[in-house]
């Protein structure tokens, strides 16, 4: 059953008219509909260009957040092979938000880190809707460490509302967990390369996508917080989100102009969810065309160049 988000009811309607028909046709031989399905699929294809010929952020942010969008595992089952997961932190628990280990990757040995959110109510619950604790960050601590060690690439998927932000979190050191897994990032001598899959959201995200190379989905977001947690912070009001998406430019296209996001993937029309086999397969050249640009540089080099471009992050396209 497909998903529709509050602005494409439109969509909806006419998609749902087309499939009775054709379901009516189904039952009856004798009706012959085909013209009229076939004209309100001509509708409905235009009508989802003009849908998504120029979201608003709030509307980005909706589709960022879309359920049927491919989330960590699809991208770990498509495109690596041999992958072993890897679990816990050595030091309290494991943690099913975040999802990594060993990988081949076009046959070539990796890392593979990301923020797994489910697909269903208890794969959610189970993964905690991609929200990780102080043990998820630790074990990517971890798993990067072993990557450094071994000199393989680590290639990281990013896709969390932010990290938990629960008693228990706080209570095992959630600050300082995401604060270890950033200081990592920016420390390990190999090649990283991260993807925004879907929602980048707060520190919980920065943990894992201090990088080399950062791309982001057509449609993925990228903020500090959250569209409501602004609105309820500035404005006392979680309904004034749409007026917070817009200020905190965190779509791809506005920190793409501001050196944020290094390259934009483009997705189906419609979103990434409509065709999630194109979607996977554009990430996975992407992924190629990044590491490719790091391979053979020496250490000291790859971990020169990620300090150099947080550092300069920003500076570009403020005026805009």
């Amino acid at each position: 059953m497909t998903h529709y988000l509050d602005f494409e009811k439109p969509l909806a309607e006419i998609e749902g008219k087309a499939e009775e028909l054709r379901a009516m046709a189904r039952a009856n031989d004798e009706m012959d509909i085909e013209a009229e399905a076939a004209a309100l699929d001509r509708k409905a294809a235009d009508l989802l260009k003009d849908l998504y010929k120029k979201l608003t952020p709030w509307r980005k942010c909706q589709v960022a957040r879309h359920p049927d969008r491919p989330h960590c595992r699809d991208y770990i089952d498509a495109l690596f092979t041999e992958f072993t997961p890897l679990a816990g932190d050595r030091k309290f628990s494991d943690d099913d938000a975040v999802m990594g280990g060993l990988a081949r990757f076009d046959d070539r040995p990796v890392v593979v880190l990301g923020h797994e959110k489910g697909n269903d109510t208890q794969s959610r619950i189970q993964r905690n809707f991609g929200m990780a604790r102080p043990e998820g960050y630790r074990k990517a601590v971890r798993l990067m460490e072993m990557a450094d060690r071994f000199d393989l690439p680590v290639i990281t998927l990013v896709d969390t509302p932010g990290a938990y932000p629960g008693k228990g979190a706080e209570e095992r050191g959630q600050s300082e967990a995401i604060a270890r897994a950033t200081e990592k990032c920016l420390q390990i001598g190999v090649p990283l390369v991260s993807v925004i899959i879907g929602e980048g959201g707060s520190g919980g995200a920065v943990a894992f996508a201090t990088a080399n190379r950062v791309a982001m989905l057509e449609h993925s977001v990228y903020s500090v917080i959250s569209p409501e947690g602004c609105a309820s912070i500035l404005w006392k009001d979680a309904e004034k989100m749409r007026e917070a998406a817009e200020a905190l430019r965190m779509t791809a296209q506005d920190l793409h102009k501001l050196g944020v996001a290094d390259r934009i993937i483009s997705e189906p029309l419609g979103g990434a969810h409509r065709d999630p086999q194109v979607t996977i397969a554009a990430v996975k050249a992407t992924l190629l065309s990044m590491l490719d640009e790091l391979s053979g540089s020496k250490r000291k080099a790859l971990v020169q160049d990620r300090r150099n471009k947080f550092l300069s992050m920003g500076s570009k396209g403020l005026a805009a």
